[in-house]
């Protein structure tokens, strides 16, 4: 499976792409971050993380983009922006028929740290040692992008047999 992660954010997107199955070795096959200046004007900012993130879905072709989860925040002009950063992305891979799935910062901190109270310096030593790095990622949007990516390719396993049995029970309660 090849994941586009997508940690969203006006000034720094964070954008990682990572390959793997479940329990085996995962590869990292490109890491960034898609920039916008904090003075532009907030349409043309869209349009520059819009761009972004076409360029790394034709150059990857991932097969899901996995996009973290806006969650309440006290800063609401934050928090409005990485909406607003998300909706890009997800519109991005909807557009192209690529399945995006959402994961919350504590689901991420968990897969990849085993806690989901993690901090940014662990996410990105974890991920350091789970794609056989050299180094973390920099900036930490672009590690989080990474994790996000990982998140998914351990978590779609799981996340698929839950959609299937509550299909198969959906289905058995209409039949009935």
């Amino acid at each position: 499976m090849r994941v586009l992660g997508v940690d969203p954010g006006l000034t720094r997107c964070g954008v990682g792409v990572v390959e793997g199955v479940a329990g085996r070795s995962l590869t990292m096959l490109g890491v960034g971050v898609v920039r916008t200046p904090a003075d532009a004007e907030l349409g043309l900012r869209l349009i520059a993380i819009e761009r972004g993130i076409e360029e790394w879905l034709d150059a990857h072709r991932p097969e899901v983009v996995a996009v973290e989860r806006v969650f309440s925040q006290h800063n609401v002009r934050t928090v409005m922006g990485t909406a607003q950063a998300s909706a890009v992305a997800m519109l991005c891979a909807s557009r192209r028929g690529i399945p995006v799935a959402l994961h919350t910062p504590s689901e991420v901190k968990a897969a990849v740290t085993g806690s989901g109270r993690a901090d940014k310096a662990q996410v990105g030593a974890m991920v350091t040692r789970l794609l056989r790095l050299d180094a973390p990622p920099k900036p930490a949007d672009a590690a989080d992008a990474l994790a996000l990516a990982i998140c998914h390719i351990w978590r779609a396993p799981a996340l698929n047999r839950l959609q299937q049995a509550h299909a198969q029970h959906s289905v058995r309660k209409v039949t009935r």
